[in-house]
């Protein structure tokens, strides 16, 4: 990898994915496969800057005083475990690939559209059940594709009213975080691969994402997260419907 070329596109992935609790792997995945780099590199590299960039985000939001663990610990439990058997798994096939892009695309448009209401609307927890099914399906299409899965935790979180914005970017940092780690664990063969660019990578997100992690837990209104959100959103569409490919 070209560290000229893609050392500040890792950066200003991170700031603008950091701002909404996201890790940029859909970024960082972008860019790779513009930059054509090996594919087997790809999805470690990913997850590996996932984990720089998710856990400033986490402590950031955490800090703040956002994170709810009464809300995040069922999704956590049950998608960790399916985030490794996911990492066991090639990347899934182009028809796939277009599905879940068109499900981010429709859900960046229904958040544009609820940025224009304010962020006081109350929330309601889901039950255990709901939490840990969907826990487990978002820890394996994570796995599958990977990213850390905020993507689409936040969402769902966000749509079906279980937490507001802030909230949903703490919750998803954390959430990004630990599948990570675990997609990372089974692609723990790959590691040499990608060990020399890190040395430059790591780096370059931790600036961005600092940054962007600062601006989204103290400063960002609940309505500019949410566009945010949506612009985070249709770039990840953009990427599975392979549009930028």
């Amino acid at each position: 990898m070209d560290p000229l070329l893609l050392a500040p596109a890792f950066l200003l992935g991170a700031l603008l994915y950091a701002s909404v609790g996201h890790g940029g792997a859909s970024a960082y995945l972008a860019i790779m496969a513009l930059a054509q780099v090996a594919p087997e590199s790809m999805r470690p590299m990913a997850l590996a800057l996932n984990l720089v960039v998710a856990g400033v985000a986490a402590i950031q939001y955490a800090r703040a005083g956002h994170l709810q663990w009464p809300l995040l610990w069922p999704f956590v439990v049950a998608s960790v475990p399916m985030a490794y058997l996911g990492g066991l798994i090639d990347l899934p096939e182009a028809a796939y690939r277009t599905i879940i892009g068109l499900v981010l695309a429709y859900a960046a448009l229904v958040l544009w559209q609820a940025a224009r209401r304010p962020d006081e609307a109350p929330t309601r927890a889901p039950t255990l059940g709901i939490s840990l099914t969907a826990g487990a399906v978002l820890g394996g299409v994570s796995g599958l594709t990977g990213v850390g899965g905020g993507i689409f935790l936040s969402p769902l979180l966000m749509l079906m009213g279980w937490a507001r914005a802030k909230p949903t970017a703490a919750a998803s940092a954390v959430f990004i975080w630990l599948n990570s780690l675990a997609g990372l664990a089974a692609q723990r063969d790959r590691l040499p691969l990608i060990v020399d660019d890190l040395a430059w990578a790591a780096p370059a997100v931790l600036i961005g994402g600092a940054i962007g992690a600062w601006v989204g837990a103290r400063r960002a209104a609940p309505q500019g997260l949410r566009r945010l959100l949506a612009i985070v959103l249709i770039i990840a569409a953009l990427k599975m419907l392979s549009i930028w490919l």
